[in-house]
């Protein structure tokens, strides 16, 4: 008895291929930067805790969307954020020192070598501001009083970020202000 042998099926290379381009597109369409300026935002009403005002920000690979996060001090804003990137990101707001120690504890929880397990990275207790860490894909909501009388900033602390550019700017004014 004679075997025939049945030609192998090349749909796997090819649906291998057809997803690999069009991810590797969808990662310069992502990356390139609108060119033209951000829509003026109008706050008619602040937040307050029994009525958030929502605000979404979407972290792409090193950028935040919107730029500039505009914010009214005092208020309740309620932020989804949806980590559209690739890469994990955390979103850090808060004024100077909350940056700051954000950016010592990123550092130092970032392993030593690539076998390594990276120890959590965590500040002390009362140092202020939010942070949010998200995987690729992931998204959460969470409420945020704005504090008064600071100068806020957003970053995202994992190591080589900020130099990539993935740096938002907050922008505090008064209601009704434009």
């Amino acid at each position: 008895m004679r075997t025939v042998q049945q030609p192998v099926s090349r749909a796997p290379i090819v649906v291998v291929v057809v997803f690999a381009v069009v991810a590797i597109t969808l990662v310069f369409i992502g990356m390139q930067r609108p060119s033209e300026p951000p829509p003026e935002v109008d706050i008619a009403v602040a937040g307050t805790p029994a009525e958030p005002r929502a605000l979404t920000v979407i972290m792409r690979d090193y950028r935040f969307d919107p730029t500039p996060v505009v914010l009214v001090p005092g208020e309740t804003v309620r932020f989804t954020i949806f980590n559209g990137g690739l890469e994990t990101h955390d979103f850090v707001i808060g004024d100077a020192g909350v940056q700051q120690a954000w950016a010592v504890a990123d550092a130092a929880a970032t392993p030593p070598n690539l076998l390594a397990t990276a120890p959590p990275a965590s500040v002390p207790p009362g140092t202020g501001g939010l942070r949010v860490l998200l995987g690729s894909g992931d998204r959460t909501s969470i409420d945020y009083v704005v504090p008064a009388g600071a100068e806020l900033a957003l970053l995202c602390h994992i190591p080589g970020h900020v130099e990539r550019g993935m740096v938002g700017r907050v922008e505090l004014r008064e209601v009704g202000a434009p």
